[in-house]
């Protein structure tokens, strides 16, 4: 048994040890329950307690959020649909969120994946200040995927004073979205060949999605 400053009382009987702890108005608590013999505190349950949520709540401040979100690109983007869609990653990446971006193939387009390939190259060389690529271009059926992480810039708290080398304007900071937001829906549809529309899954304080592409 371990008394209330710290001390090693030594082995005790159990009503021995639980009138040592009363004698002075504190709990008895079982440390070490596997120990041989078992292992006893004697000491304040309550503020323990109190401690113990204390210490977990701090730690929870200083834990870094991180939230993946997701864009999709079709092989056979316009320029501008993709100037709108990369700055939805840059914005992302400049919350210090991770992005998954996701080429979806239809029909005969998933005999081309270097047109996929190429998109996805391009974006991260002109993202490259503000984000890292954590996954390579992968194929699965018809969808290619990328995950972008933001850069140890970013991360430092930097992001608002990067400019990008092609010119991009520097995006206003906004608060960053909570963890878990909206992810964006299931690849599986891609995978069925549905005719799916090219949803973007956007941060929650909101920006109005870029207008459907035309039809291959």
């Amino acid at each position: 048994m371990i008394d209330d400053e710290g001390n090693q009382v030594g082995v005790m009987k159990t009503p021995d040890a639980l009138s040592f702890a009363q004698d002075r108005d504190l709990d008895l608590v079982e440390v070490a329950p596997e120990a041989r013999p078992p292992v006893c505190r004697v000491l304040d349950y309550s503020k323990y307690k109190y401690e113990q949520a204390q210490k977990v709540k701090q730690a929870k401040k200083h834990q870094q959020q991180i939230t993946i979100r997701e864009i999709k690109f079709r092989p056979k983007i316009a320029q501008h649909d993709y100037d709108t869609k990369k700055h939805h990653v840059e914005r992302f990446l400049r919350h210090k969120d991770k992005v998954k971006i996701t080429i979806m193939f239809r029909g005969r387009e998933v005999t081309h994946p270097e047109r996929g390939t190429m998109i996805l190259d391009r974006l991260a060389e002109e993202l490259a200040e503000l984000g890292v690529v954590e996954q390579r271009p992968m194929q699965e059926g018809r969808n290619m995927t990328m995950m972008m992480a933001p850069s140890k810039a970013v991360l430092a708290g930097h992001g608002d004073e990067i400019e990008l080398t092609d010119g991009s304007p520097i995006a206003v900071a906004e608060p960053q979205a909570e963890q878990g937001a909206d992810v964006a829906a299931s690849d599986a549809q891609a995978e069925n060949g549905a005719e799916a529309t090219e949803a973007e899954t956007l941060a929650e304080n909101g920006a109005d999605a870029p207008a459907a592409e035309p039809q291959a």
